[in-house]
């Protein structure tokens, strides 16, 4: 049985296609407030629950094999990033589960992220799952290509605009989404995966001013590219602060992403696809499948 937390969300819905697609036994891990019809219609076994629970997180991992930690923490990092990884964990060493396969992100052991409570939260969760005693994979995803999906459709719905705040020069290897979720899938059972961190990232090395100029491509409609410095940003979130400090505070993340660069070397590519035999999609292919383009 393999348990997928965050069952709903883009990444965690696509690991349970891909388990459910190859008839693999999946317990989701869903809210009951969120959308998981579809999961069930696949056939997977609903846990619904509440990750801040620990009642709940204990039933969870009951006859559970392996563990697909996929979920995203939103402005509360303490609670669902760090504590109920921390959980999970420690449930899943009393449980006997064989192995953890944790979605952390790129950049993540950098100190030039440290500012951001999720990447802080994921770097300790990191620690605690390699010191527990559990069989592990870390992932750490680039950005997720499917959260440019909103983007384009704003691009295409309003004459090529597009908002690029900072350095347009900054480099990231965006990547599928659907890549990350066949990963995640395979490490659990992957020799070559065992207790292994890797960087999962798309087979381009783009700077943001590439991206509008994807869009431009897929839609045949040159871009409006606006490019506020990232100063203005910094200001804006200051004077958020005066007014609404958790506000500020729950920037943080935005603002390491807009500051910072993440990115794979092609040889980190290259050795991902050679352990996964795989071969990871561009980004314009991506947006292609999905708009139909």
């Amino acid at each position: 049985m393999y348990l997928v937390t965050g069952a709903t969300g883009s990444l965690g819905r696509r690991v349970v296609r891909v388990l459910r697609d190859r008839n693999l036994p999946v317990r989701a891990f869903v809210r009951l407030s969120s959308n998981y019809r579809e999961l069930e219609d696949r056939g997977a076994e609903l846990l619904i629950g509440d990750l801040r629970n620990s009642k709940d997180i204990q039933r969870a991992t009951q006859g559970v094999r392996y563990i697909i930690s996929a979920h995203s923490a939103g402005q509360d990092a303490q609670s669902l990033e760090y504590r109920a990884n921390i959980e999970l964990i420690d449930s899943a060493k009393a449980q006997g589960v064989q192995h953890y396969v944790y979605t952390s992100v790129m950049g993540v052991e950098q100190e030039k992220t440290e500012d951001s409570p999720t990447f802080k939260a994921k770097r300790q969760v990191e620690k605690s799952l390699q010191n527990s005693g559990l069989n592990y994979t870390i992932l750490r995803p680039a950005g997720f290509a499917n959260n440019l999906l909103p983007l384009a459709e704003r691009f295409k719905n309003t004459g090529g605009f597009y908002l690029l705040i900072g350095s347009p020069k900054n480099r990231s290897s965006i990547v599928s989404t659907d890549d990350v979720a066949r990963i995640a899938a395979d490490s659990p059972t992957l020799e070559a995966a065992q207790n292994k961190i890797f960087p999962v990232g798309g087979p381009d090395i783009l700077t943001r001013e590439d991206i509008p100029n994807i869009f431009a491509r897929v839609f045949n409609q040159d871009p409006l590219v606006i490019n506020p410095p990232l100063w203005l940003f910094d200001n804006i979130r200051e004077g958020i602060g005066l007014v609404n400090p958790d506000l500020k505070n729950s920037l943080a993340t935005l603002r390491t992403l807009l500051a910072n660069e993440f990115f794979c070397t092609p040889e980190e590519v290259s050795h991902l696809e050679a352990t996964y035999n795989c071969s990871m999609e561009s980004l314009e292919s991506f947006l292609r499948r999905y708009l139909g383009k």
